[in-house]
């Protein structure tokens, strides 16, 4: 939980932002990566000890500059967190909603695959290297207004499991963190009474990290619900209740 090199896609904002600087209280060295380089240079001049580069998951080429500029600059790197994403709500009626729905996949699934996939062998060797993909609990049981939000969250979970098969030879540690619904600037969620507190969301995972290092899920209380509805048997119940709202 200390003295780690840790790069967090989408870390200006939300989750990501949360978490570098609870990571960087924690006594690690932290870089966030996003698109908006004046809001990448106002947290940093705020946050000592956090870095920022520039960066678009969307953009091969950029993730492809990323990776350069950390092996030039950063080579100790031993912790990625892929916490960059979007959500729009899609009426699957409606044609343009395929243009959302080509944004979503490419920001939210092929994002983090492309970026695990530049920086993984960066990690290789390095002591404590674990890679920390985030989903949702809308992967469990969807929410019937982000049909491909929910979908890539689905993708992403599945890729976690596999990746952590192969990565774990290696000697890379995968986690997934898996949220439910946080109060972030995330479409609107600020002010949803539903939400949980960005605060007590990032302490209770970090109380986790601390707590239970091993664990390939990172679970808050909230999410329980959503993460066994399927085993426990509530899944349509839960999935009617997120229809309303």
């Amino acid at each position: 939980m200390t003295g780690n090199t840790i790069l967090i896609t989408g870390g200006t904002s939300g989750i990501g932002l949360g978490l570098a600087q609870r990571f960087q209280d924690e006594g690690n060295t932290v870089i966030i990566a996003g698109r908006r380089r004046a809001l990448l240079e106002s947290i940093s001049a705020n946050n000592p000890g956090i870095f920022g580069l520039p960066l678009d998951v969307d953009d091969p080429a950029s993730i492809n500059a990323l990776r350069d500029t950390v092996l030039r600059d950063y080579p100790e790197l031993n912790v990625l967190i892929t916490a960059a994403g979007i959500m729009h709500p899609e009426n699957l009626l409606d044609p343009a909603h395929l243009s959302t729905a080509e944004a979503t996949i490419s920001s939210n699934l092929l994002g983090p695959i492309r970026t695990i996939t530049a920086l993984a062998p960066l990690l290789v060797g390095k002591p404590d290297a674990t890679i920390i993909t985030v989903s949702s609990g809308l992967a469990f049981v969807p929410l019937s207004a982000t049909p491909t939000y929910n979908a890539t969250k689905a993708g992403i979970h599945a890729y976690s499991e596999v990746l952590r098969q192969q990565l774990s030879p290696a000697g890379i540690q995968v986690l997934e963190l898996i949220p439910p619904a946080v109060r972030t600037a995330l479409m609107g969620s600020q002010e949803a009474e539903n939400a949980m507190p960005l605060d007590e969301f990032l302490s209770e995972v970090m109380s986790i990290l601390h707590e239970d290092p091993d664990a390939k899920e990172i679970l808050v209380e909230n999410v329980k619900p959503l993460r066994f509805a399927a085993a426990q048997g509530t899944y349509d119940k839960i999935f009617a209740l997120l229809a309303d709202r």
